[in-house]
């Protein structure tokens, strides 16, 4: 039993500096095999994502953790967390409140996906996002190397009032217009993950993917109600690394699980 998510730190990771979409920023590698991409949530690349990350390479992927914000290997804490959000709120590259309108990351990240896909094995490659990069898994699927994409607690745009709430991800009308024809052709899959009470990742936001996405939109929700079987609190947040327990049965454990398993079958050339 374990009171506390997964960690680790970068002992291992390759740094280089990556330039895509006019921008430039350090990116982390590690592993071999099948290529993910996993953008960090808030503050930036914590000992939480790490452990996400390193769990994944165990897992036999090759992983690059792009690193747009954030002090890589830096724990979280409240004032770690309140001014990177502050910055990226005002950021131009992430555009936090926008409605159908498009990002200068996500540019950099489909990039980024590019460049994996063509020095790994595979159809192509996952792109992973969480809380406010959650969305941009699915912006990346514009690229067509990325075919699987996992959206997990996305919360951009920032959900406030109703138009925030169902916009799908933080991409232009046309964009997701495009990643939708992807999805209809089979050429993309997508999982998404919220925790019921989650008001950051509004159910409003999935339901409007899966109208687009119908069958190829995957959704992972987590009981967060009072009295729930897992034990989150109400606020329970970060299905893929703060909630995370090493306990078998474990509900985050299992949407993990799951996570691993849809992107080795996306990702892992048929025999």
């Amino acid at each position: 039993m374990t009171s506390s998510a997964p960690e680790s730190d970068l002992t291992g990771w390759a740094r280089a500096p990556f330039t895509g979409g006019g921008l430039t920023y350090d990116c982390y590698e590690k592993g071999s095999g099948p290529g993910v991409v996993l953008i960090p949530e808030v503050p930036g690349i914590t000992p939480e994502v790490l452990g996400l990350a390193d769990h994944l390479v165990d897992e036999g992927f090759t992983v690059v953790v792009p690193s747009p914000f954030g002090e890589p290997g830096r724990a979280p804490t409240t004032g770690y967390v309140v001014r990177t959000v502050s910055r990226l709120c005002v950021s131009a590259e992430f555009r936090a409140f926008a409605v159908n309108a498009h990002r200068p990351i996500t540019d950099y990240l489909r990039a980024v996906a590019a460049d994996l896909a063509s020095r790994t094995p595979g159809p192509g490659v996952g792109v992973i996002g969480m809380c406010f990069t959650g969305g941009f898994a699915l912006a990346a699927a514009l690229d067509d190397s990325v075919v699987a994409s996992v959206l997990s607690q996305p919360a951009v745009p920032m959900p406030l009032g109703r138009a925030r709430q169902l916009a799908p991800a933080p991409v232009s009308a046309e964009e997701f217009d495009r990643i939708a024809e992807r999805a209809d052709a089979g050429e993309v899959c997508a999982l998404g993950l919220r925790f019921s009470n989650d008001f950051s990742a509004p159910r409003a936001r999935f339901a409007t993917i899966s109208k687009r996405l119908g069958d190829a939109f995957e959704v992972i929700e987590l009981d967060s109600s009072l009295g729930n079987a897992g034990g989150f609190s109400k606020g329970a947040h970060s299905v893929l690394t703060h909630e995370v327990r090493d306990e078998p049965g474990h509900p985050a454990l299992e949407a993990r699980r799951r996570v691993v398993e849809f992107l080795r079958g996306r990702l892992v050339p048929a025999a």
